[in-house]
Parts: structure tokens; sequence; C-alpha cells
């Protein structure tokens, strides 16, 4: 039952806690006590050393653990053709920590292509590690969420169905350049789905205009333009989370069924990356509407805290999902990143590996090598 493709038995969202030489490199250049072409070369020698490490810990799927990122999201959405960004105070706020109060707005038209600057971030990790390089990006919908219409000025965009259209050929374009480069796995990270399933979360999306039922659709049909245009060996996976930084969250509630059918049956992606690490994603019953070809990495093992779980434990909960989804189309990892930015969750790097050879281990004695 061991995969040869991915996503692996035992997998990961991408990012990694920063290497302090990366720290304080970046650190360095935002004084402008470095170079570019310093920085860069402290990221390509810490990248090579962090893909060594994966490799070691038996990982098959291989990122450059979003190194060159201070963000998850944004160092990607202000890359693209159209888009800027500015300070303004955030509209959904996490528990327990005040993140950046970066803002993005459209400046033009979209639907438009220049290279995409992670492009090459995706060829470096191609060329130094003999496993599959893997390709982490934000899903097209978190150039919609967090802002709404605020985003889009109505002198570029008169109606968001327009807008809806051309955030998904900005997307389809952006992920065809990965695959011509050769890229064969790339996730999509999605966060706002769950938010929708969020009680307390729908009430502010109403206010501000957006219907909380008809988005999940809005946000699926993107998403499929999105990948509409790729190889037929190309796997892409969407990482559904309920928010990550510096070890907290966003959505406090609400297990994924209110989108379950459309998440699984509607969005042709090829697998999950499901967060289950907490009471906060509900239970496994939602895993019913999987159909047989596509898989779910569960998510059990949190990333916000250094505690190791138990293997036990996870055994038991890779059987109770087994109850709605055949074993054989599951996988593990992380519910999350541990460096969704560059803070990085609360914990240490020995205990963020600990995890990770946990997950291989484990994975190993369900599934078989």
């Amino acid at each position: 039952m061991m995969r040869t493709k991915p996503p692996f038995r035992a997998d990961h969202v991408g990012s990694l806690l920063r290497s302090q030489a990366l720290l304080d490199a970046r650190a360095k250049r935002g004084k402008n006590e470095m170079t570019a072409e310093d920085l860069k070369a402290v990221e390509d020698r810490e990248i090579e050393t962090l893909i060594k490490k994966q490799e070691a810990a038996g990982l098959k799927s291989i990122t450059d653990g979003e190194y060159r990122r201070a963000s998850w999201q944004t160092d990607f959405l202000q890359a693209l053709d159209g888009v800027e960004s500015y300070e303004g105070e955030r509209a959904f706020q996490f528990h327990g920590a005040a993140s950046r109060p970066i803002q993005l707005r459209v400046n033009k038209k979209l639907g438009g292509y220049t290279p995409h600057p992670m492009i090459e971030h995706y060829k470096f990790v191609a060329a130094h590690t003999k496993a599959t390089p893997k390709m982490t990006i934000p899903s097209p919908s978190t150039l919609h969420f967090r802002f709404g219409r605020k985003v889009v000025p109505e002198s570029i965009y008169p109606t968001m169905d327009e807008y809806y259209r051309d955030l998904g050929q900005t997307w389809s374009k952006a992920v065809r350049s990965f695959a011509d480069v050769g890229c064969r796995y790339l996730q999509l990270d999605e966060t706002n789905l769950t938010y929708l399933c969020d009680p307390e979360l729908r009430p502010q999306v109403a206010a501000r205009g957006d219907d909380p039922d008809t988005l999940p659709f809005v946000y699926a049909g993107m998403i499929n333009a999105a990948i509409a245009d790729i190889p037929a060996d190309m796997t892409i996976t969407m990482h559904l989370c309920r928010g990550n930084f510096r070890s907290t969250f966003i959505s406090a509630g609400g297990g994924y069924e209110p989108i379950a059918e459309m998440l699984f049956n509607t969005i042709k992606v090829h697998g999950y990356f499901m967060e289950y690490d907490s009471a906060r994603s509900g239970g496994f019953e939602p895993l019913r509407f999987v159909p047989k070809d596509k898989i779910v990495v569960l998510g059990l093992v949190t990333s916000k805290t250094g505690t190791l779980e138990s293997k036990d434990e996870l055994k038991r909960r890779i059987d109770e999902a087994s109850k709605f989804v055949d074993i054989g189309q599951l996988c593990l990892s992380p519910q999350c990143g541990f460096a969704s930015t560059e803070e990085g969750n609360i914990l240490a790097e020995d205990e963020q590996w600990a995890k990770l050879r946990m997950i291989v281990e484990l994975a190993d004695e369900i599934w078989g090598r």
C-alpha cells in the first residue's frame, strides 16, 4: 500500500522553521546591512542544508521550507502582475497574536502573466534533490476572502464575476508556468473554505456584502479554472487549515460538513491536506463524500506545539477515519506548516524534525515501505 507518487503516505505541508543563520541574514537585509545578492547566497546555502535534512528524515516530497518568503501567501500575491501591497488593518484576526498589517489590492485588470519569481524557487529545489520537489502557492481565493470588495476597485472591475474570471485565469497561467519548468507536485493553500464553515466568521462575511453560502462555489470555480491546463501527470493538492501564525489560529470552530460534498466532488484537485489536530476541525464524518480516486492527507500531527504525539493515539484516529474512507486513500502529515510566516510557530527545530521523522515511521508501520 505504499505510494510512489504524491501525495505520499508520509508528507508535509511545506513551510519549515527558518534557521537562525537565515533569520539573521534577513534581519541584516532589512536594515540594508546586506545586499540582495548576499542574502540569496545565504538562502541558497540554508535551503540546500534543509533539503538534506528532509531527505534524511525519510520524506519523499521536498520543499524549500518557504525560506525565501516572509509569508506563505503575501510574497506570492504581491509578485503577481496587477497586485500591490500596502499597510492596513486585518479584517480577520488571530486568536492571541497580532500579525503584520499588510493588505493587498488590485491596481489593474488581471488575467495576464509575467514570469513569477517563485518559478526560480522551484527550479532551485528541483536541481538539488533526487526526491519529488514540491511547490506550494496560495489558492486564488486568498486574493478575495480577507479583503472582499475592498481589494477590487469598481473602476477596474464593475462586476465581481469578471474579477473572479480573471483571477482564475491569472492562476491558470501561473500554474501552467510551474508545469512548464517540470513541476509535477503543486499544492494550493486554501484556508478560506474552512473559514466559511465557522459560525463566528460567516456573519462577518455577510456583513460586508458577500454570501457565505455561495462563496465556496465561487472559489471552487476559480480553483478549477486554475488547474484546467495542467499536464496529465501533474498532481495538484489542496491544503485546508484554520489559520497558522505563531502557533495561533483564526477559525475557532466548525467542521468540514457544510462544504464537504462540494469540496470533494466539485473541486478537481487530486488530494486534500486536511487539518485534524484539534476539536476545531470536527469529526471524520465528512470524509464519506471522498470519491474513490482521491487522496486525503490527515493532518493529525500538530505543528503548533513541540509535544510529540503518541503513535498509538494517531493509529486510533486513522482507524476512526478509515470508517468513512478506505485506508488506502489516506496519508499522514502535520496539520499545517511549521512556519507559515518567517516568525515560525512556537517550538524548537529539534521538535519539528522529531515530528516529521515520527510521521515517516508511523506511515511505514501502517502502509509499509
